[in-house]
């Protein structure tokens, strides 16, 4: 009988699970934040900062988003663009 009572940890299949449960998050963020685009287009680049963040910690538990990262998407969402968020 096996010490661990038989328990075999799988790295690899916590691996994608892990992985799994980023992409899930960067897609929701990514959702989330194109659907500030029709309130916030036009808006000055400061108005909309603020609203990233509290989208970004909503969607990360409480995350923080750099603010070269900040800045990048709340111009693209000032312009009526999309923006892509990649986790990881």
């Amino acid at each position: 009988m096996a010490k661990n009572g038989g328990f075999k940890f799988n790295d690899r299949a916590m691996q994608k699970v892990a992985n799994q449960g980023v992409q899930k998050m960067a897609s929701d963020l990514t959702r989330a934040l194109n659907g500030l685009t029709s309130r916030y287009e036009g808006k000055p680049v400061e108005e909309i900062k603020p609203e990233i963040q509290r989208v970004w910690a909503k969607h990360t538990g409480g995350g923080s988003i750099t603010d070269p990262e900040l800045t990048q998407f709340a111009e693209q969402i000032q312009a009526g663009g999309r923006v892509q968020v990649r986790l990881g």
